[in-house]
Parts: structure tokens; C-alpha cells; sequence
């Protein structure tokens, strides 16, 4: 079978595997349908893997597909479904696995595609509690971009800042493909939004998604027109992915009791915190990272209403993964590349 491994630093291949074995007791055979890149890739690509792994190492740690077969004891999936692959090698028995808390499993052996073997590849074999399983109206691209791009924001958004009808979001970086997704669910759920790109030709597209005010982050202090926006008051919730670039920023953008969630660190992996706004303003950070196994069921099923939808800037082949990461690093991207697989 057909898969792309990473060889070495900024250098992919597209080389022939064998194929997996039958799925064991507990296990699915999975014919991957589409990979969706993320900046996760990007680190991984660049060499910048935080814990030990081994090239050659297959990329993608986002992706969906179909079931072809299962193991013994399986009913949680059957053959022909269309699935979303949960993305990190939890253990399955700790207690934060067992109370759904996926995303802080105590023995969790690794993420695919940066420290495991990922998805780039046209079978895989993958325990089927890792599958979740998409619903009526929901295709392989919806579930293709579940696990990370939209599990990430409904996590995000929900689970950690609780936001709620009728308050104000600040979403960084609004033509990523997170930031497209969390302009999308943050309407959805009521809430005004605000967010930032990197050039005037996104701002129509990002206001075609629901964006109420878009500010190009390149010619005006999004802080600035932030307070002006809010009456000097602040908004609600900033949903944070960029660092140390909008940190500063992004604090003063809070209002009083403000939360700031964020899930990464792009710019910059340290920041700097002014005590004192933080204690008088009573503002609340919170670090979020993946998501649950939940949270991609639910997504699909928004997804599922065409009320919200992936925005897919491009479909690319094997032969055009680096290409593809060169795009993404260099974010010239409005909202999420797919590796077409089948």
C-alpha cells in the first residue's frame, strides 16, 4: 500500500508498505479516505517532535475513513461506516479514559503522526474505541476534519471557556483552519464574533463565515479596535492559538471576569503575564489541548446540518504534501488543506 513517510527534516516520501494485519480482537481495519493537515505536521515536518520518535515515520494525525473489517468482540463499528480516527494512543483504563477525559489520559503512548505512525496512508488497523463514528448526513471530509480541527474548538470554546449566547468571542487568526471552525461554532452558538487575519483578502471570506468584525492584524493593533468595538469594555472570551505574538494583546482585550482559552503556540512558546491585570481584572486562563472522543461526535453532528461546514482551501494528492506544509507554514491558507486518499 501507498503511504508518506518522513525521512528526514523537510523531506517526504511516497513509499510502498505492506499491508496491515487483520485487526485483532478489539481492532478495526480502516481504509483512509482523507488526511486533514494541520500545523501539527508543519512542527513535525520542521523537526520539531517534543518527545523521542523514529524515521521514517508515516505523517497525518488527522483523518478519516472507512471500515473494511473488525476484530473480535467489536460492536461499535461495523464494516462500511465512515469514521473519525481519534488521533492520540490513549491506554483506554486510567481514570481520566474511563470518565471520557481522553485528551488527559495518564498513559497516553503518543500523538500519530509526530511521535506514532499517522494517517498518510491507504489502510490502517486501530483499536475501535479510537473510532468514532459519523452520522447520517456526514461525509468522510466532515469526519476527516473532527478529531483536531473542530473537536479542538468545540473543546476550546465549551468544554473550557463555557462561552454562551449573547457574549463576544475574539478568534485569532480567522482564516486558519481552526479559527474558520471556531468563527462558525461560536455563531452558531449566539455569540458575536470578532477575529483577526493576515491580509484584506481575507477578510470577506471570514465575514462570509459569520464573522461580525474582522480586523487585518497587519495594519491596525487588533487591541485597539477590540476596545473600541466593546465600548472599551473588553470581550467576553479570546480564543487563543497564536503565542507570544498576540499574547500582550489578547490579555488586554479581556474584559473583567474574561476568559482566554487557548491550544498553541505558533509564534512563540513563552510569553510574559501582568500579574496585576490578571488578579484585579479577574481574568481566567486556561490551557486546552485535543479534545474528547465526544466532542468529535458532536461536531459531526453540527456538521452533519450543513449549518456549519469545513472550508477547504485546497485537495492535494501524495504528491503534493510538501507543497502543501510550504503553504501552511508560510500561511498563505484560508482554512484547511485535505490529502486525498480515496
Amino acid at each position: 500500500m501507498r503511504a508518506l513517510q518522513l525521512v528526514a527534516d523537510r523531506r517526504i516520501e511516497l513509499v510502498d508498505l505492506p499491508p496491515p494485519p487483520p485487526p485483532a480482537a478489539g481492532e478495526a481495519s480502516v481504509a483512509i479516505s482523507a488526511v486533514a493537515l494541520n500545523h501539527i505536521d508543519v512542527w513535525g515536518w520542521r523537526g520539531m517532535a517534543f518527545a523521542k520518535r523514529k524515521m521514517p515515520l508515516v505523517i497525518g494525525a488527522e483523518a478519516a475513513g472507512v471500515v473494511t473489517a473488525v476484530g473480535d468482540g467489536v460492536t461499535s463499528v461495523k464494516p462500511g461506516q465512515i469514521v473519525s480516527i481519534f488521533g492520540a494512543r490513549t491506554c483506554g483504563h486510567c481514570k481520566a479514559c474511563r470518565e471520557g477525559r481522553d485528551n488527559l489520559c495518564e498513559n497516553v503512548g503518543g500523538v500519530h503522526g509526530f511521535h506514532l505512525d499517522g494517517f498518510a496512508q491507504e489502510q490502517v488497523v486501530m483499536p475501535a474505541r479510537n473510532l468514532v463514528p459519523a452520522p447520517e448526513g456526514a461525509d468522510a471530509t466532515d469526519a476527516a476534519v473532527a478529531p483536531i480541527t473542530f473537536g479542538t474548538v468545540e473543546h476550546m470554546l465549551f468544554d473550557n471557556a463555557k462561552l454562551e449566547a449573547g457574549e463576544t468571542v475574539l478568534v485569532h487568526a480567522g482564516g486558519s483552519g481552526i479559527g474558520t471552525a471556531a468563527i462558525q461554532l461560536a455563531k452558531m452558538a449566539g455569540a458575536t464574533v470578532i477575529t483577526t487575519v493576515g491580509s484584506d483578502a481575507k477578510i470577506e471570506p471570514a465575514k462570509a463565515l459569520g464573522a461580525d468584525h474582522v480586523i487585518n492584524y497587519r495594519t491596525d493593533r487588533f487591541e485597539g479596535v477590540v476596545r473600541k468595538l466593546t465600548a472599551k469594555k473588553g470581550v467576553d472570551v479570546v480564543f487563543e492559538h497564536v503565542g507570544a505574538d498576540t499574547w500582550q494583546g489578547s490579555m488586554f482585550s479581556l474584559k473583567r471576569g474574561g476568559r482566554l482559552v487557548t491550544c498553541g503556540s505558533t509564534s512563540g512558546v513563552s510569553a510574559t503575564i501582568n500579574l496585576m491585570q490578571l488578579f484585579q481584572q479577574q481574568l481566567r486562563l486556561i490551557g486546552s489541548f485535543g479534545c474528547r472522543m465526544e466532542n468529535m461526535a458532536t461536531v459531526m453532528a453540527k456538521l452533519a446540518t450543513k449549518k456549519v461546514r469545513p472550508v477547504i482551501d485546497t485537495e492535494v494528492g501524495f504528491d503534493g504534501l510538501d507543497k502543501a506544509l510550504q503553504r501552511m507554514e508560510g500561511r498563505d491558507v484560508f482554512g484547511k488543506i485535505l490529502l486525498r486518499i480515496a
